[in-house]
């Protein structure tokens, strides 16, 4: 600060300017209206009823009124009512509301009330004031950090980082909590839901896979679901999401009726690459859709055919409402923070995760127990589901006790830290590919085993990788909502695709 800015202040303050220094403004609050909402409470308990799940004794600004507020609670949960006659014995007892004017301050509070319809907006206000002191302060542990040099590891990614937990708390604070729903209400929704289904080509209630196997057992992709897609490395995890989210952003459509009520189908989709560029996906997406493999195209040993194809494929993956964000590192907060913008940006159908294991935990918790990080990174992606009303796919490794068993077919054991991940999940899903393990399966002769014994044997083995050929299993090992199963898929691995699997033409490479 110069010393032209500091003679300036205190000239000002010598003028008798306090109230218009900017460090001597007092916090926003209003006695008044605090003193309204506790009297009209203690009127009539029934509007202690209206304003208990959006307010707190902390969001009153003055002590005492903190005070009241906190008896008036913990009397009327208690299913007894609460009035300055019942209050009474508070008011002998704690030094703020008798310093107030005990008894006396209770009766007057109860008395200057005109009427209690009003307790609603005056617990509003309450808590619009609190928040606006938060911020305040917010703001001011901004500043501080920002200027503080005494911690060099503390770069300003790292205080963004924090400046947005903080916001993010302070926001959910903010948010009332949900009312309790009549039966009536959630089977009116839940038949709005079915019809929504009904008016669709496609008849599904989620948003789609694009796979119809998938589709018809899951239903699509239900809103506030936490998916989890999981299987080891190499057996297409990142393929298969990227398919599913790029097949949901192409099937985006909003269809009016006469009645003015629009139908979605498919999605708007963000896509977390923790692992990849955008480029690489994008990338890999280009390759899918024009049929020319992604190694080619990275090397440019294309001709002039192949590269028209590639931009014709190009103006149609521009059209996709498909969101990717790739940057490295990221927290579960930082995630949702992300995500919750980009929905009041462009509007959000579903949000792919890939991969859970590379996502950090909140800052505040973070420890040397990783289980224990997982725990809080899955309820967060659980969370983020139910507070954006979208399903949430997250993709995740398994550990290697697979490679150990003969049948290396996924199990929910197989998850790593399953405890946390297999609680929080709504859909379990694995993807396995058995082609994968009996190329490297070379069947040898056996000691003192004839030839005609392996003979056979061998071509029990070569039959079987034959079977195998281009075919992947989903196999679903949780739903909560509907039956478990495996659906067979067609993989291509020259462009990365899936595709629903015709087991005509399998043998000729057909889907």
């Amino acid at each position: 600060m110069t010393q032209e800015a500091i003679d300036s202040g205190l000239s000002l303050i010598a003028e008798g300017g306090e109230e218009d220094a900017p460090g001597l403004r007092e916090p926003p609050q209003n006695a008044e209206v605090e003193a309204a909402l506790l009297g009209a409470v203690l009127r009539n308990n029934r509007a202690y009823e209206q304003v208990s799940d959006m307010l707190r004794s902390e969001h009153f600004y003055w002590p005492e009124h903190r005070r009241v507020f906190e008896a008036i609670r913990q009397i009327a949960d208690q299913g007894q009512i609460a009035s300055p006659t019942t209050l009474s014995h508070v008011a002998d007892s704690d030094p703020l509301i008798a310093g107030a004017g005990g008894k006396q301050f209770l009766f007057t509070l109860a008395a200057n009330v005109v009427t209690v319809i009003n307790a609603r907006d005056y617990a509003e206000t309450v808590r619009d004031l609190y928040l606006k002191r938060e911020l305040i302060g917010v703001g001011e542990e901004m500043v501080n950090d920002a200027y503080s040099v005494e911690e060099m590891e503390d770069t300003s990614a790292k205080q963004i980082e924090r400046a947005e937990h903080r916001l993010y708390q302070l926001a959910t604070t903010g948010e009332v909590d949900r009312n309790v729903a009549s039966l009536k209400d959630a089977v009116t929704l839940a038949v709005a839901s079915a019809e929504e289904a009904f008016k669709r080509d496609s008849h599904v209630v989620g948003v789609t896979t694009g796979f119809a196997g998938v589709d018809q057992m899951l239903g699509g992709f239900h809103r506030s679901d936490l998916l989890i897609l999981a299987g080891r490395p190499s057996m297409g995890k990142t393929a298969l999401a990227t398919n599913i989210a790029f097949n949901a952003a192409k099937a985006y459509r909003a269809v009016e009726d006469e009645e003015g009520r629009i139908t979605e189908e498919g999605g708007k989709v963000l896509f977390f690459s923790l692992e990849m560029s955008a480029e690489q996906l994008a990338g890999r997406i280009l390759a899918e859709q024009s049929e020319i493999p992604s190694d080619r195209i990275r090397r440019g040993e294309i001709d002039h055919d192949e590269f028209q194809k590639l931009a014709v494929a190009a103006q149609d993956m521009a059209r996709a409402p498909l969101y990717i964000d790739d940057t490295p590192a990221l927290t579960i907060t930082g995630l949702r923070q992300r995500a919750r913008r980009v929905k009041r940006q462009h509007g959000l159908h579903m949000v792919v995760v890939d991969y859970l294991q590379l996502l950090q935990g909140p800052p505040e918790k973070r420890t040397d127990n990783r289980v224990q990080e997982v725990s809080d990174i899955t309820r967060g992606l659980k969370t983020l589901a139910k507070e954006l009303d979208v399903p949430v796919l997250a993709l995740s490794q398994l550990s290697r006790q697979v490679e150990q068993r003969e049948d290396k077919r996924p199990q929910l054991a197989d998850l790593r830290e399953s405890g946390s991940i297999e609680q929080d999940a709504d859909v379990v899903t694995f993807i396995y590919r058995p082609e994968y393990y009996l190329q490297r399966e070379h069947p040898t002769e056996r000691q003192n085993e004839s030839p005609d014994k392996f003979q056979e044997r061998l071509e029990r083995h070569n039959q079987r990788l034959s079977d195998s050929r281009n075919v992947a299993e989903v196999i679903i090992a949780k739903q909560r909502h509907g039956p478990i199963g495996t659906i067979e898929l067609f993989f291509d691995g020259n462009y990365t695709r899936f595709a629903d699997l015709d087991r005509h033409h399998s043998d000729e490479g057909g889907f």
